[in-house]
């Protein structure tokens, strides 16, 4: 089976969620990956360590414009035969895979948790990721947009074969003005760890405590809507149902009640854990560890504890 799958380099780089929908193809078919970007031949031809047998590089589209993204995706899919194709859900794949499938008549299976089963139909969260549905594709071309952080990377040792691609992106609809990357060192959506506060922590000023805190895991940082909203944080760090959706091994979150908008965000975390003086929280109903405490006192004494174990390691 050929399988074509879209990653998007425009930044440079390769997130670690374009690795996830690469090896994700690798387990269906044979995989060629197609991309739009400046990133380096080397980088791309290491792709063929998590599957991909083959990418075709369209130089000519230097903006996440949707509609350019999805004459390129469909020329490479007819040129390669593809008769399934593989987004990330992130950003871009939320706006391309469902313009593709109007464009190829093709069924889509959005927010994919797992791979197809036997009989071709493919898990997904549904009701913002609160229970789970099962996707059955009627049509001979199939799209799966794969929830980030749903699958582990394995490596194949391979090499990759990297090809020019020319298509006919057709006329940008929009135009770039500025780009703002995110801060830090770990990138929120890519995160294993993730610390996260809300109002609770009363003011920006009290945040050291938790980006501290973060330092010592390795992790992200985080926040809730109406934090980023008044301005005590910057919007990259909202997690939610109108922010980022993320679901790391681990979230920690502190003076958060838990709206379920919130937890439409982050319910996909293998682990929560939760931190309110609130006992009656909601947040406490879909945590797997609670601490009713006050995150002045629990955070401090969190990355105490956590540097101790580490030194002792």
């Amino acid at each position: 089976m050929s399988v074509l799958v879209y990653i998007d380099t425009l930044n440079g780089s390769i997130a670690k969620n374009a690795l996830e929908a690469v090896h994700y193809g690798s387990k269906i078919g044979t995989t060629t990956v197609v991309t739009n970007g400046s990133i380096g031949e080397a980088e791309l031809a290491g792709l063929g360590n998590v599957g991909a047998s083959k990418v075709l590089v369209h130089r000519g589209v230097t903006t996440g414009d949707a509609a350019q993204i999805t004459n390129i995706v469909a020329a490479a899919a007819e040129a390669e035969g593809a008769s399934t194709i593989v987004f990330s859900q992130d950003l871009t794949g939320r706006s391309v895979a469902p313009r593709l499938s109007a464009k190829l008549k093709a069924g889509l299976a959005s927010g994919a948790v797992a791979l197809p089963a036997a009989d071709g139909s493919v898990k997904v969260n549904v009701f913002s990721g609160k229970a789970f549905g099962n996707v059955a594709f009627k049509s001979d071309k199939k799209i799966i947009a794969l929830t980030p952080n749903s699958i582990q990377v394995g490596e194949t040792g391979g090499s990759a074969s990297v090809e020019e691609f020319s298509a006919d992106a057709g006329a940008a609809s929009v135009v770039v003005k500025d780009v703002q990357k995110q801060e830090g060192d770990i990138l929120l959506p890519e995160a294993e760890l993730v610390v996260s506060a809300g109002r609770g922590l009363k003011g920006p000023e009290n945040w050291g405590m938790v980006e501290d805190l973060a330092k010592a895991l390795g992790a992200a940082t985080a926040c809730s809507r109406p934090v980023a909203d008044i301005g005590w944080r910057p919007h990259h760090e909202h997690v939610g149902q109108t922010g980022v959706a993320i679901r790391p091994n681990l979230y920690i979150a502190a003076g958060i009640s838990g709206a379920i908008q919130h937890l439409a965000g982050v319910n996909g975390s293998k682990v929560i854990v939760v931190i309110n003086t609130d006992p009656e929280a909601p947040f406490f109903k879909a945590a797997d560890y609670g601490i009713v405490g006050d995150a002045f006192e629990v955070l401090p004494k969190l990355k105490e504890e956590i540097e101790k174990f580490k030194s002792q390691n």
